[in-house]
């Protein structure tokens, strides 16, 4: 059976794998990551896949359509997410119309509200909820031999005019029985359409880890995709990919660990440096961390090719933070940059204004803790409630939503808009902040010198004038929109 497995057109460069699926203001483009590794069990089967980017390539809809009529797969998958629902659904419509066949969505947003996804169109078949790995080619395999709909864990459909659920399909907890998705990503992408601002080009983005055991209520992949269950690769199994790569795709410059949380198992990062240490790999790499390494893990991370870190401080309020069970507090925060920065280990600081109890007093009180911790890079956006999260039921239970309709989630821009108004603190205010706060921190004279100083490198100046010249050419079009 062939099955299709598609990163579908949108009028905007989005990343609908990333926790923020948006035209980012500095040219970052994720790789489809959840789609790459269902392609690579389908590979193990006696199914065809075929995994297509169209956001990758620049097709348009009735490019992509050709592009698979040429494959005529059997059941297509679609990734979506929030800002991108409603096109997805139209995209899914008229390949109906023009091929016809299954079609089956996957995502975060799909995964929270499969009835709803399934209410909005006649076009999509199949609602893939959570991982979807093995269900792909359950559903292709059940669908082939004509079987029961009712035997395929964690799909979604209608039938008799009802939507049924089917229960939930267990979490994969081996994650070592999941075949590598680099071979994947060499096989049916081009590693040069892919881009991280803070990291060396090409690079590519592998999981050791998935989920997350971490409780803040605005994150949406634990809560809608893994239930918060953090499951592991092992470190021999990890760092033999890693070989891989170094060994196939000499080109990469810089491999971005995925992981939704990679120092969660402090030992299990030291056992994955030592064997990268050991088996003499020249290796540059960045992941996603917590404020809470120590000093010894951090240099010991920066011994086995660490370059930089991205850590979500949020907010500089502590109460804040509890509001959305951050787990951490400001003094580790700031401890934990002063021992990043002994190690020789670059930060990128996230933070969001607009979470939960946020006025501009807290706000201000944000920036100027950035500002005291100092990070290599800053990103401030809006908080935004994705749905299946503990924080849009928040937002919506105390009637701060200022919109439910999903067009609406991207601005002109392509950028996610501020999806909450508070009684002291509208949407637009939020969005101002936003941008004014950026401005501040990056045309502070004492961070432009920094900046300039600490990317004197080629591949690292390289990285800074692509990521600079993206940011610019997006406060031009913002300003002439």
């Amino acid at each position: 059976m062939k099955i299709a497995l598609l990163n579908p057109p949108h009028k905007f460069r989005v990343s609908r794998s990333s926790r923020w699926p948006e035209h980012t203001k500095s040219g970052t483009l994720y790789y489809p990551f959840w789609l790459a590794h269902a392609t690579g069990v389908i590979q193990e089967t006696n199914h065809d896949p075929l995994l297509l980017d169209s956001i990758a390539n620049g097709w348009g809809f009735q490019k992509t359509i050709k592009n698979l009529d040429r494959f005529n797969p059997d059941l297509l998958v679609l990734e979506t997410s929030t800002p991108t629902l409603i096109s997805d659904l139209k995209f899914a419509q008229e390949y109906k119309n023009e091929i016809g066949g299954k079609v089956a969505i996957v995502g975060t947003h799909v995964s929270a509200l499969p009835e709803e996804t399934l209410r909005l169109t006649d076009a999509v078949d199949f609602v893939f909820r959570n991982e979807f790995d093995y269900t792909t080619p359950e559903l292709a395999g059940v669908i082939e031999k004509k079987g029961k709909l009712r035997d395929v864990q964690g799909i979604s459909y209608k039938q008799d005019g009802r939507i049924i659920n089917n229960p939930n399909r267990k979490i994969i907890q081996d994650l070592d029985a999941l075949p590598f998705v680099s071979p994947v990503y060499k096989e049916f992408l081009n590693i040069q359409d892919y881009r991280y601002a803070l990291a060396r080009h090409p690079m590519i983005q592998i999981k050791s880890s998935r989920g997350c055991p971490s409780a803040c209520t605005f994150c949406n992949v634990p809560q809608t995709f893994t239930y918060r269950k953090y499951k592991t690769r092992s470190p021999n199994n990890f760092v033999t990919e890693l070989e891989w790569v170094n060994d196939n795709l000499p080109n990469v410059k810089e491999i971005f660990i995925e992981d939704d949380t990679f120092t969660i198992n402090k030992q299990r990062v030291l056992d994955i440096c030592r064997l990268i240490k050991n088996k003499n790999l020249d290796l540059t790499w960045s992941a996603n961390a917590r404020a809470d390494v120590p000093l010894k893990v951090l240099k010991t991370m920066k011994d086995a090719g660490c370059r930089m870190l991205i850590i979500g401080y949020e907010s500089g309020n502590q109460k804040i933070l509890n509001n959305v069970n951050k787990g951490i507090n400001l003094n580790q925060a700031n401890e934990f940059t002063k021992n990043a920065k002994k190690a020789g280990i670059r930060i990128f600081g996230c933070f969001m204004i607009g979470l939960p109890g946020d006025t501009k007093k807290t706000i201000e009180e944000t920036f100027q803790f950035a500002k005291k911790l100092s990070p290599d890079m800053i990103q401030i956006e809006q908080a935004v409630p994705f749905p299946g999260t503990e924080f849009y039921t928040w937002c919506k239970d105390n009637g701060y939503l200022i919109t439910e309709d999903y067009e609406n989630w991207l601005d002109k821009n392509g950028q996610l808009s501020a999806i909450v108004s508070y009684p002291e603190l509208s949407d637009d205010k939020i969005k101002k902040m936003r941008d004014d706060l950026t401005m501040r921190f990056y045309t502070s004279p004492r961070i432009i010198l920094r900046t300039v100083m600490n990317n004197l490198t080629p591949s690292e100046f390289e990285r800074l004038a692509n990521a600079s010249m993206a940011y610019i050419s997006y406060l031009v079009k913002k300003r002439l929109s």
